[in-house]
């Protein structure tokens, strides 16, 4: 991968974008697209774009989801300690026994969630997966008092899970779920600002806040942007390691490349235009089927206004929603490339309808 590509998605990955309080990440996003955008801006939410080749029709919208799945402060007991609700999907199973970070109005506060030690449990009955309202926080603080005084009901809290690097260009950290999709939109912006091709459609990128807790900036920011067509990138689950059932789950492996879904919201000419791209580029792809929804924004974004022609790219994803999440930066790399191949594809003015 290109150098300042790898720096900025460790930057990306690395910096806390809980849901609801995106602003870090969204200004790290903001800083990198600004040198390859005609313009860029933010709404009242935080849903950030980035334009290029503004008056050009289609418009395309290329589109990501900044925020990442934590926890807020919920209780604050007499002896310091703090319970938590969560924001998002979090598996307070194992979320147990790490360390974390609550952002504060004045600085990340160190802490842990506490895990009673084995020797100290009666019954191996009472080592049973927690529930959410069980997990408590442990800052250091004496008591109650000192505790408000650094932290307040609200404040959003991460794991502290950074980027690392593994080995056959897997890499390793706790929010990949979906900082690879801002980045991938990014990328697409950079490949296609470097392009000599010319370009018919106007190009929106697009890092949208409040995925996690019910596709909600997808929702505002489609609707502002009115876009004609619409690629969404996001994760989907790899099941290419033990316990899972590819019979339930599909066969989605590592390596292979980005995963095209079917069905549903997927319009089927937007499908087929990747399908066919990417046998041109020679970029592997993956299949999918969807059931009722994908669960990503695509379900959202299709909805908005008389119906935009959308499609899913997803990328391969081992151990989602936990702070050891795995891709392929190879697989990441395919995404912006053929998604850059579908714009630049665009004649003036083509829409996307399906053939009755």
């Amino acid at each position: 991968m290109r150098e300042q590509s790898l720096e900025f998605l460790k930057t990306l990955v690395n910096t806390p974008s809980p849901v609801g309080h995106e602003t870090r990440g969204q200004r790290v996003w903001l800083d990198y697209v600004g040198k390859f955008a005609d313009e860029t801006y933010s709404d009242s939410y935080g849903n950030c774009v980035a334009v290029l080749n503004k008056g050009g029709s289609p418009r395309l919208m290329l589109a990501g989801h900044a925020d990442e799945i934590a926890m807020a402060v919920n209780y604050i007991d007499d002896n310091g300690y703090i319970y938590v609700r969560s924001m998002g999907g979090v598996n307070p199973a194992i979320t147990k026994a790490q360390r974390i970070a609550i952002h504060t109005r004045t600085g990340p506060v160190k802490g842990v969630v506490g895990s009673v030690a084995p020797h100290l449990l009666k019954d191996p009955a009472d080592a049973k997966a927690p529930k959410m309202h069980e997990l408590f926080i442990d800052i250091g603080a004496k008591d109650r008092k000192e505790t408000e005084k650094l932290v307040r009901i609200g404040d959003p809290i991460t794991l502290t899970d950074e980027f690392d690097v593994l080995r056959n260009d897997l890499v390793v950290a706790r929010a990949f779920d979906n900082r690879i999709g801002t980045f991938a939109v990014a990328e697409a912006l950079r490949l296609l600002s470097e392009s000599k091709v010319k370009l018919n459609a106007e190009i929106c990128a697009v890092s949208n806040v409040q995925e996690e807790v019910g596709l909600l900036g997808a929702r505002q920011i489609a609707y502002s942007l009115n876009p004609d067509i619409a690629l969404v990138v996001d994760v989907t689950h790899a099941t290419d390691y033990p316990t899972i059932s590819k019979i339930e789950q599909g066969d989605i492996k590592m390596h292979k490349g980005p995963v095209l879904t079917h069905g549903g919201c997927n319009q089927p000419d937007v499908v087929a235009r990747l399908e066919a791209i990417a046998e041109s580029k020679k970029i592997p792809l993956q299949h999918s089927a969807m059931s009722r929804a994908t669960g990503t924004d695509t379900d959202v974004i299709f909805l908005t206004r008389g119906g935009i022609a959308s499609a899913l790219i997803s990328l391969p994803n081992r151990y989602m929603h936990s702070p050891v999440e795995i891709i392929s930066l190879k697989d990441l790399e395919l995404i912006p490339q053929l998604m850059a191949a579908f714009a630049t594809s665009l004649k003036k003015g083509e829409q996307f309808k399906v053939k009755i």
